[in-house]
């Protein structure tokens, strides 16, 4: 086989890996939290203060064949696939192996500070360098067990590994050196929503809303957390000081639509309409839920249409 020959196959073969990654990033599901997926989309902040990793969508789509790609000519990206045996030598790796996966024109760490260590697992956290980010991090944990902002972090790391546990751990480990801190508390109280454990989220995140109160992350967390408990009116409250009432009310009437309850979403969706009758969103909402529980009494068009006109009948409650 010529080598003409050789070289088309070749790019052939990587123009197919660039679609095929582009149609994934694509149509995969969407990672984390479904509810705090959807508050998201409209608009509302929610998640770990530190919590980048979803981005912008499209930018993400764009990016995914060049990374795809970078993974056939590289390989020095076998540590990302980190277990739970990897992460337990992490925590115990001696300082002098510690720069043995850092790049050449990396300034090494290996005989700094706490603080220094800390400083370079931010910077890898924020490049997403995962591995790099738990291995400096958990050496400056090692070196001032005290070091709150270390186990804040290092429970960020984690939690963008999906290794929920150590997570937590990290988290309480913090909160136990600062207290006080809002986006440590945030991070502990979402990554205990995450985990199901929602009685335990709102204690957390009530007390970080206390302590920072118009932080709209926190303030939605809490919403979100309890949405979980079944307090939406509550919820509604934080989720407007967060956002306003018009959102505070169309999120909790999304997170109703989704588990199924209809007659109550109609309740917080018709609430936002009377607050903003122009709104599209609630307008759509609210044709489709009288359509979907029998409450128009003759047919419509669709409800975007209808939206659009303002032309839409609040037929009681």
């Amino acid at each position: 086989m010529s080598t003409r020959t050789i070289i088309a196959v070749f790019i052939a073969l990587i123009v197919t890996i660039a679609a095929t990654a582009m149609w994934s990033a694509g149509t995969m599901e969407r990672e984390g939290d479904t509810d705090a997926n959807v508050i998201e989309d409209a608009g509302s902040r929610a998640g770990n203060d530190n919590d980048s990793k979803k981005g912008n969508k499209v930018v993400r789509i764009v990016a995914a064949p060049f990374k795809a790609l970078g993974r056939l000519f590289h390989h020095d990206n076998k540590l990302q696939r980190m277990t739970e045996k990897d992460a337990e030598k992490f925590e115990s790796v001696p300082a002098a192996l510690i720069a043995e996966t850092k790049a050449e024109d990396q300034k090494s760490t290996v005989n700094g500070t706490a603080r220094e260590h800390l400083a370079a697992g931010r910077e890898y956290l924020q490049n997403g360098r995962l591995n790099d980010a738990i291995a400096e991090l958990s050496q400056a944990a090692s070196m001032d067990p005290k070091l709150a902002e270390a186990h804040n972090l290092l429970g960020v790391a984690y939690d963008r590994k999906g290794m929920a546990d150590r997570a937590k751990e990290s988290y309480e480990k913090a909160v136990k050196y600062d207290s006080e801190d809002a986006q440590t508390l945030n991070n502990l109280g979402f990554s205990l929503y995450q985990n199901g454990n929602y009685r335990a989220a709102v204690d957390r995140l009530k007390r970080a809303a206390k302590l920072a109160p118009s932080d709209e992350r926190i303030l939605n967390n809490l919403g979100l957390a309890l949405c979980r408990l079944g307090k939406f009116d509550e919820a509604q409250k934080y989720f407007a000081r967060a956002g306003g009432e018009f959102t505070g009310h169309v999120n909790v009437a999304t997170i109703l639509e989704r588990m199924g309850r209809d007659e109550d979403a109609i309740k917080f969706y018709q609430a936002a309409y009377r607050i903003d009758p122009s709104s599209a969103l609630a307008s759509r909402r609210l044709v489709a839920l009288y359509q979907r529980t029998g409450r128009l009494n003759s047919p419509v068009a669709t409800g975007a249409a209808i939206g659009a006109s303002g032309e839409v009948a609040l037929t009681g409650r």
